[in-house]
């Protein structure tokens, strides 16, 4: 029993320690964010046919080493190709669109070819979309959960699965904000696959203490 103990006290302070960094982190850095919503530049050039993607990779790669960068076929027929780092200068614009035109034969206008500024998308704006589901999903589960182990009684259960998920989803935040994971879909998965996981380690834990009341009786 004191293993137990003293196994859940150190749990709890590397936790503790773990979300209170990644708050510190949050408030001082803010979150590290995929290009795909980052603050950035970008320019599309209609070519008219159909390209490679690694192509065009290969050319902005000459010009912007050790850069990332966002390719992207766009339009109906995918053949326009939409081009956007973190920043792209007048002089890149027109070396870029100088070697498509070469690989291509192709005769775009760089008069023609606008840099776009794309502004930061705010992070509610990433995460709208799932909150909802997320609501309801964990409301029907919590309604399942207190349904099969009542006789654990449901106030336990309820409360034990919500301290569970706030607890899971806390430290993966802090996680995702101390190691710089761009907030991305690689991020958005992580947070459902900890949410699935966690939710099948609850029913776990509630099967295994029902066996032992029924075993008890």
């Amino acid at each position: 029993m004191k293993k137990i103990d003293h196994k859940l006290k150190v749990l709890a302070i590397i936790v503790l320690v773990t979300v209170v960094a990644g708050i510190i982190v949050i408030a001082t850095k803010g979150f590290n964010f995929d290009l795909r919503y980052e603050q950035s530049k970008r320019i599309e050039l209609d070519i008219g046919k159909e390209f490679e993607i690694s192509d065009i990779k290969s050319i902005v790669d000459e010009i912007k080493p050790n850069e990332e960068i966002l390719i992207q076929k766009v339009e109906v027929f995918e053949d326009c190709v939409s081009i956007t780092a973190k920043e792209i200068t007048e002089e890149e614009k027109t070396t870029i669109t100088n070697k498509v035109n070469e690989k291509y034969g192709t005769e775009l206008s760089i008069e023609n070819i606008e840099i776009q500024d794309i502004p930061h998308t705010r992070l509610l704006d990433i995460i709208k979309p799932y909150i909802m589901p997320l609501i309801i999903s964990t409301f029907i589960i919590l309604v399942y959960l207190s349904i099969r182990y009542r006789n654990l009684k449901i106030s336990k259960v309820i409360s034990k699965s919500l301290i569970s998920i706030i607890i899971s989803q806390a430290v993966l935040v802090s996680i995702i904000a101390i190691a710089r994971i761009p907030i991305g879909k690689i991020a958005v998965l992580m947070v459902l696959s900890i949410y699935i996981l966690n939710m099948i380690a609850i029913t776990s834990k509630f099967e295994k203490e029902k066996l032992k009341l029924e075993e008890t009786e």
